[in-house]
């Protein structure tokens, strides 16, 4: 990063206009350095393009691919996939983002990214990577010693829900599979950001937590919390790999794709994969 800062500082003095506003804290391209990346693109692809069909003739993939995930998919999927992958492809480097957010995996420079079920732009490619996915409803031993226990999604209502709040602002809505009505939960007097600190907070007595299941595994399997309603399933589609149909793919991102479609084939219930 030094040898490029001191690169575009040369060019900043040859021209004599500032490219980049730099504080203690941030860098930040100017107007003039925004003009000069917006006419530079257009080259810096032409180039990228042309050293990835170099690549083509490696004998083994090469590069580094980025790649966005929720959270859970990120932790409990993609980190073993990814794991596996670098170990059989030594020129292969691999980045993941576990993001809540609804990212744009080309604005923010992503090869790839993965979204729960196939709700996608037109222009993407997707693949199925895995298992529909389920969340758990659950609670602690002390907290149902003060509190009667759920038998439906309407009786939510009268209990103490903890809420996480996705980086868009937004609440989680807890979902349910049966009769796909709405649930009105219970007062949010505590509100989170992260399904670990919900977790946490549940097993404190802290409120009913609705969570990714992988989550609390370890936690039902002690005692430390309860799981309840159950039969209603509440659960999300399947997660898929997607990426731009038009983007030129590059040999790293060719092999994962083709590494993930075999990992699919062989995980349990994959005959029902897409």
């Amino acid at each position: 990063m030094s040898l490029i800062s001191q690169t575009i500082r040369r060019l900043e003095e040859q021209m004599g206009v500032t490219l980049l506003t730099r504080t203690t804290r941030s860098v930040t391209p100017t107007a003039a350095g925004l003009e000069l990346l917006s006419e530079l693109e257009p080259g810096l692809a032409l180039i990228h393009k042309a050293v990835e069909r170099l690549n083509q003739h490696r004998d083994s993939p090469f590069g580094t691919l980025r790649i966005n995930a929720p959270a859970p998919v990120a932790q409990f999927l993609l980190a073993g996939l990814a794991a596996r992958f670098v170990a059989m492809h030594p020129g292969v480097s691999m980045e993941i983002t576990a993001d809540a957010a609804m990212t744009d995996i080309v604005r923010d420079g992503f090869d790839a990214g993965v979204r729960i079920d196939k709700d996608l732009q037109q222009d993407m490619v997707a693949m199925r990577i895995g298992a529909p996915q389920r969340y758990a409803v659950v609670g602690s031993p002390s907290y149902f010693a003060r509190h009667a226990v759920p038998k439906s999604p309407r009786d939510l209502a009268g209990h103490h829900c903890i809420q996480r709040r996705f980086p868009g602002g937004g609440l989680q809505t807890w979902d349910f599979q049966r009769r796909h009505a709405a649930v009105n939960t219970g007062p949010s007097r505590l509100v989170v950001n992260d399904a670990q600190v919900a977790v946490n907070a549940a097993v404190a007595g802290g409120g009913l937590a609705y969570v990714h299941q992988k989550y609390v595994e370890r936690e039902l399997a002690a005692g430390e919390l309860v799981r309840v309603l159950e039969n209603w399933s509440p659960g999300i589609g399947p997660p898929y790999l997607y990426y731009p149909r038009q983007r030129h793919v590059s040999a790293a991102m060719k092999a994962f794709v083709e590494f993930c479609r075999s990992a699919a084939m062989r995980a349990p219930g994959s005959t029902h994969l897409d």
